[in-house]
């Protein structure tokens, strides 16, 4: 059974990533890691460690907050600025 925040930080990371116009394969070479990783974060399937986290952040240039439950709201519009 998926996790619920797991669930939504996926669905954060995919917005984001299709907000930059980058597909999966940009992402998982600016990361590191195989498209089906990706993917797998993106649905939910996979928890994304803080540490992969930050890197996601940083590729998609991004706060990482934004990917946090209690603060997306404020950082995304603070981004979207």
């Amino acid at each position: 059974m998926l996790d619920p925040l797991d669930a939504q930080v996926g669905s954060r990371i995919r917005l984001q990533r299709k907000m930059k116009t980058l597909n999966q394969s940009d992402l998982d070479r600016a990361v590191g890691v195989t498209f089906q990783q990706i993917l797998k974060y993106e649905s939910g399937t996979n928890r994304v460690s803080a540490s992969r986290l930050q890197l996601i952040a940083e590729a998609l240039h991004v706060p990482v907050a934004l990917f946090s439950k209690a603060r997306a709201s404020r950082s995304l519009a603070r981004h979207l600025r």
